[in-house]
């Protein structure tokens, strides 16, 4: 049974991986999703202050680590198992495509996650509930592939621990709003679905 109280003063983070792509696409979304979330639920949350390398990742403090761009992503062994030590100690990750990134991602997260199940996430689980409801699932925010939105969840042991999400492009929704000139209502959609995975990471981190 997961904690109804919130760890306190969390911290979200950016990742700088390898391969190419530009991991520093979205520049003021983390900041924005930040503020948002803290001030529609009353708890503290902050941005790591810089840019997090996967070497730094498990003495950084970050629980919700956000990884996103339009290009290749790769990963070492050494890499990955960090990435998986900070999933099993209660960090969640969150993969989103800018678009371009589609293809490494879903050859990476088998490799990267070998002994987890992959699968879409229901729509009765947690992150489509609390603290915003989205009955559809994931909102549509910009225009890729002419493709509903979709996402992979990552279960360890039955667990979701990490989340790629293609087709919606929440990252960009994030941004400030002079950024792509998406309309409120969008916005809104991805700040709530996004304050939903944070959400679900501190919940996460609780238990563990």
């Amino acid at each position: 049974m997961l904690s109804a109280t919130l760890v306190k003063g969390q911290g979200l983070g950016l990742l700088k991986y390898d391969g190419g792509g530009d991991w520093y696409a979205n520049p003021t979304a983390l900041n924005n999703l930040a503020e948002y979330y803290s001030s529609q639920t009353g708890s503290s949350v902050y941005v790591f202050p810089k840019e997090i390398e996967v070497r730094e990742l498990l003495r950084s403090g970050v629980s919700f680590l956000h990884v996103t761009g339009h290009g290749r992503i790769v990963f070492n062994e050494e890499q990955r198992q960090t990435l998986r030590d900070f999933v099993r100690r209660g960090g969640f990750l969150h993969i989103d495509d800018n678009y371009g990134m589609k293809d490494f991602v879903l050859k990476e997260l088998p490799v990267l996650f070998p002994e987890a199940t992959l699968q879409p996430v229901s729509l009765d689980h947690p992150i489509f509930k609390v603290p915003f409801s989205f009955e559809q699932g994931l909102p549509k925010i910009h225009e890729h592939d002419s493709e509903a939105p979709q996402n992979v969840g990552v279960f360890w042991s039955g667990e979701l621990v990490a989340i790629f999400t293609y087709e919606c492009d929440l990252g960009d929704g994030w941004e400030d709003p002079n950024v792509h000139n998406d309309s409120e209502e969008k916005r809104e959609k991805a700040l709530q679905m996004g304050s939903n995975l944070v959400h679900w990471s501190l919940l996460r981190l609780t238990k563990s």
